[in-house]
């Protein structure tokens, strides 16, 4: 029983560190897309969850066919508002009117968020090993961000750039915590599917306009490629192992692999010659990892 439990969970985190791996790639090409000012957030949100939806739904084909709860519909509505819509949406926004340093900092309080949602509605125990844990990878990213090159993104920070990473990491945060539950009960699949298409539905109204009016044949080649990456890696790929993850994992440690993000972002800058690997980019590493697995070693985690 032990040996699987730790099979699953084994499972559970290269399903999160791929994911956000993934991601850590994408935070380089969103930079990329806004500062080619060629498509609009609300355009690039919607073709998103165009794609992912009409692929989910294409995988379900595959699958054995799971019945939804009447109930549960409302929720997972909730649950594409509260994880995908805002979370993505404010991200997008926020990135042309941030400086990729202050990007960078605010998206490390979603472990922080996430620790306390989770406290409040799954009763998960805030022990001195999750708290250690996180502290410990906290410190490790900052020193990591205050020691690389940072390019791409706003001159200068804007108040509403601030107010929207925030919204963006409280949100992701709330989901990670609140949704839980929902997302153990039915397939990743089934789930996403739904998601997906809830999330598409709340945006239309908003982008209907732009997608209409945009010139997508003078979108530069380089962006194109980019935007791909964006809808089949960064969002059919990665919310499919996302919530994979979440099954086996306890909210507050896939949280956690958020810091993976920069960890990838620097490797990417060092391989394209714009930053360099340095002992400090060593040691943030090193902190990063000891706190995932002090959190993972936690008894809240190891129940979970």
């Amino acid at each position: 029983m032990a040996f699987r439990m730790k099979r699953e969970s084994l499972k559970g985190h290269l399903a999160l560190a791929a994911a956000y791996t993934i991601f850590g790639l994408n935070l380089v090409f969103c930079k990329d897309i806004a500062n080619s000012d060629s498509i609009s957030p609300y355009v690039l949100f919607t073709l998103r969850a165009v794609g992912a939806s009409i692929l989910f739904w294409l995988l379900s084909l595959c699958m054995p066919k799971e019945k939804v709860d009447r109930k549960d519909f409302w929720r997972i509505a909730a649950a594409s508002l509260v994880g995908l819509f805002i979370p993505q949406m404010t991200f997008l926004m926020a990135i042309a009117m941030t400086s990729a340093i202050d990007t960078a900092i605010i998206g490390t309080l979603g472990p922080i968020f996430t620790m306390f949602f989770a406290f409040f509605f799954l009763k998960e125990p805030i022990t001195g090993k999750k708290a250690g844990g996180v502290a410990l990878s906290f410190a490790g990213i900052l020193f990591l961000i205050f020691n690389s090159v940072h390019e791409g993104g706003a001159a200068a920070t804007s108040p509403l750039g601030i107010v929207l990473l925030l919204v963006n990491s409280l949100s992701f945060s709330l989901y990670l915590g609140l949704f839980r539950p929902l997302i153990s009960k039915y397939s990743v699949v089934t789930f996403m599917k739904w998601s997906f298409l809830f999330s598409l539905l709340i945006s239309l109204p908003i982008s209907f306009r732009g997608m209409l009016s945009t010139d997508y044949a003078a979108i530069p080649v380089d962006v194109r490629w980019e935007i791909g990456y964006l809808v089949f890696f960064a969002t059919f790929v990665a919310y499919f192992l996302i919530p994979y993850g979440q099954k086996l994992i306890r909210p507050t440690l896939v949280s956690m692999y958020s810091y993976v993000q920069p960890i990838i972002a620097a490797i990417v800058s060092i391989w394209y010659g714009v930053d360099t690997l340095t002992w400090q980019k060593i040691l943030a590493s090193v902190l990063v990892v000891g706190g995932v697995i002090l959190v993972s070693r936690s008894r809240a985690a190891a129940q979970g």
